[in-house]
Order: structure tokens, then sequence, then C-alpha cells
């Protein structure tokens, strides 16, 4: 077995928040980022399961870890978690892996997801397995959900191993069916970071992610349906038999699985109205009843409003993170002057504009 090399994006996630979680089963709606990951896989010193991972990226460490170790709530354990489900579908020697990324960390555009398909390709190539998009992005999920303990759906490692630059990814994540839907060439995806970093595998962004997905499945249990996102706004009444803050985690994703096919119609209908309603009810969603929002991220939407452009949400896990919002790429510049003076904490993530061919990113 020779070196090889793969990387892997980031993502956005255009609508469709708080859907993916295995009791909501619902659709998303996100799309590649032009930030990567890549990662290096060649033949290391010891045993089967042991490697060795580095990466100037992060804090420039060096590792030695096994498959064997439990997670240490370290970096690292997204790469060992990646190894641990790969040995279990290839034969691998010990392993020397080094890593690089431009992906900003805690911004809610999924850097863990990007380092866990980046880590299985380069795998896939390095063992030379038959794994396709779909099997990596499994075997990437159960990486970071099972082993690294990331209370996760599956949208984020989908998004980074499917996904296709200037499209969005429709996906049912109950079923995993997906499709691609164009995003409009005149449109950037502005990128916002609040200031505020998380991280979704530990600390009290994780304890309110794991409250947040226990009142989700009571939700579910109580209503008796398989998934939340069975259910749509004719079975809105139903949640009055529910504890208040339940009732809301339920009402949240439910009306949001409803805007995420909502608002692929209006892309497909080029309703670009319709298209910031959506956006603007998902972050209202978001803030008062999934409750996942801070006032940093509501003092950018608000800002956003302000300019004029009304379809500005949360994005990502919340508790931190950023906004994406939709501007008129002719306005994009003066959108992020008024925003960035009314919020100076705040940093400019991405403004992704999409080249007219859609052939390749433009940051």
């Amino acid at each position: 077995m020779s070196g090889f090399s793969a990387k892997a994006p980031a993502r956005a996630n255009i609508i469709g928040e708080h859907t993916d979680y295995a009791p909501n089963g619902g659709h998303v709606l996100p799309t590649p980022l032009p930030f990567w990951t890549s990662v290096h896989v060649e033949k290391g010193s010891g045993r089967p399961g042991e490697m060795t991972v580095s990466s100037k990226t992060f804090a420039g460490e060096t590792c030695r870890r096994s498959i064997k170790d439990a997670p240490r709530r370290h970096w690292t354990d997204y790469v060992v978690g990646c190894v641990k489900v790969a040995s279990g579908k290839a034969d691998l020697p010990a392993l020397d892996i080094s890593i690089e990324s431009d992906v900003p960390l805690g911004c809610g555009i999924s850097s863990s997801a990007a380092l866990c398909v980046g880590a299985t390709r380069a795998l896939r190539g390095f063992a030379k397995a038959p794994w396709d998009d779909e099997a990596v992005a499994l075997m990437a999920f159960e990486a970071e959900h099972d082993y690294v303990g990331v209370p996760c759906g599956k949208m984020d490692q989908f998004a980074s191993s499917i996904g296709r630059p200037g499209q969005a990814l429709l996906l049912d994540t109950r079923t995993l069916v997906h499709r691609s839907v164009a995003l409009p060439n005149d449109v950037a995806l502005m990128l916002v970071d609040c200031g505020k970093k998380h991280d979704l595998a530990k600390g009290d962004s994780h304890t309110k992610r794991i409250d947040r997905m226990n009142e989700c499945i009571e939700a579910r249990d109580k209503l008796g349906v398989g998934t939340l996102c069975e259910l749509g706004y004719a079975d809105l009444p139903r949640l009055s038999a529910l504890r208040e803050v339940v009732a809301k985690r339920a009402r949240h994703v439910i009306t949001e699985n409803q805007r995420v096919l909502e608002f692929v119609k209006a892309l497909e209908s080029d309703d670009r109205g319709k298209q910031a309603d959506l956006l603007a009810a998902s972050h209202a969603s978001q803030r008062d009843d999934f409750e996942c929002s801070i006032p940093e991220i509501d003092a950018l939407v608000e800002s956003s409003v302000r300019f004029g452009a009304r379809g500005a949400r949360l994005c990502g896990g919340g508790f931190g993170g950023a906004i994406i919002a939709l501007v008129p790429r002719s306005d994009a510049v003066a959108w992020w002057s008024f925003v960035s003076k009314e919020n100076p904490n705040s940093r400019l993530i991405s403004t992704y504009a999409l080249k007219a061919d859609n052939s390749e990113f433009a940051a």
C-alpha cells in the first residue's frame, strides 16, 4: 500500500436545522463550501490499529493513538473513529496520518464532518476499498456519532461527501433519498461568524443539544409516530397534549421540515420573496421554539433585516456559531459593510458566490 491523500469540504445548511436527528427524520438542504480539510495516509510503524496523527492546523500536535483508545475529548478522536470504522471493513496496517485544513472551527459549518469525510476518503484510497460516496458518508457519521459521541444527524457527512459545488443537496435523512437542487448564480451565500464558538462534542452546547434530542424523543414517543417529520401542519394541534417545552421542540421540527420542502419549490420557481420569508421563519422558530439561538446571532439577523435582506438565519447547531444570509451579489459588499458596523465582533467567513456556469467555487 502506498500513501494516499484526499480532501473534503465544509458545508453550509441553507435551511433544515435540527431535523436530521434520528427521532426527527426530516429533510435538510445543505451545500458544500470552498473550505477544505486534506488528509494524507501512509503506512506507519507499529501494530495494526495504531496510528500517528499530526497536524499543523490543530495546534501543531503529533499524537500517538490506537483504535483501542477510548475517546479523549480531543480533536484526534475524529480520526481515531474513522480508522476504527474503516478497520472493520478493510485490512489496515499501522498508519501515519497528517492533516491540513482551512475550515474555520466552531462556526457551525461542520469542520468535524470535513475531517471525518476527508479521513475516510483517504483511507478508502489507501486501502483501495470499494466504498462509494454514500458509504463514506455513513462511515464518517458512525465515527463522529458512535465513537466521538456527537449527537449529530447525517446531514453534515452527506453534504461533505455527496454535495456538489453550485448546488444544494435535498436529503431525506430518514430514507437517505437525495437529489441536487440548483442554486441561483446571482445570489451570494453570506456566512458570518458571530464571535462565539461552540463545540458540539463537549461543554454547555453539548449538554443543551442532548437535552433537545431527548425532548424530541419524548415528543415522538408521546405522539406515537416513528419520526416527528411524519407529521405536518395539520398535526400541530396534537402538540397541546405535550409538555410545553416538548411541544415547542416538536413544533420547530415539524414546521422546519415543511419549510425545507417549500424552500425547494421556491428555488425551483425562483420566488425570492418566498425564500426570504422561509429563512426568516426558520430563524424565528430556532430562536423561539428550539431555543438554540443567542443574542449575538439574533443581532446579526436583525442587522441583515434592517439592511433589507430578510433571508437570514442561524446556521448550524446553535448556541454560538454563524448566520447564513442570501444576498444579491450586487449588494454583498454593502450588506457586509452595514452588518459589520453594527456587529464589530463578527467576522465574515465566506462570500460564497456561484460562478455563472456553476463549475467551481468562487470565494
